[in-house]
């Protein structure tokens, strides 16, 4: 090193962008000590009270039941996210987007006669987080010539709108 008086000054800078450095790397330590302690408090805040969440998903589904039965599938499509990824399964078909569920459902049930009486039961709802939970379930169709029935697995979204369904895994049981 040299001992010159022009030395000083760029020791005294280096050692000044270490501190500035270390202030930095002391400051962004801290944040995200402090972002990590927030985040886990909101995690024990916001964990989905199983008993809210069964209340809000019953509550859809008896109003998708209800519009079923009063010959509205409009009002039972209601019950489900109003997007493009949207699916249901059905057999061996899988339909997507909003729009394309309520076609196939107007499609396939065209009359009061092919609608029939829904009824769920053995309903089981299982909150995944506080956005989304899981219902499993059983479902019947009262028709004057036959009752088809089967199970179902919703998969359940916390939206601006409620809970909403965006994925439907719909089985029928063989008579």
């Amino acid at each position: 090193m040299r001992r010159s008086g022009k030395m000083q000054p760029q020791l005294c800078e280096f050692i000044h962008m270490n501190s500035t450095q270390h202030q930095i790397g002391f400051l962004f330590a801290s944040l995200s000590l402090a972002l990590s302690m927030a985040a886990c408090e909101s995690q024990q805040d916001s964990k989905p009270n199983t008993e809210q969440v069964s209340q809000a998903i019953r509550a859809v589904m008896e109003a998708q039941q209800a519009a079923w039965n009063r010959g509205d599938i409009e009002g039972f499509m209601d019950g489900y996210e109003r997007g493009e990824t949207t699916t249901i399964v059905s057999g061996d078909d899988i339909t997507r987007g909003w729009q394309t569920v309520l076609d196939r459902y107007k499609q396939r049930y065209n009359s009061p006669g092919l609608m029939g009486s829904l009824t769920f039961s053995e309903l089981e709802i299982q909150p995944l987080s506080p956005s989304y939970a899981l219902a499993n379930g059983r479902w019947q169709l009262t028709r004057s010539n036959d009752t088809p029935h089967g199970r179902f697995t919703l998969l359940f979204r916390q939206t601006g709108a409620g809970w909403r369904i965006i994925h439907d895994t719909t089985t029928s049981a063989t008579p």
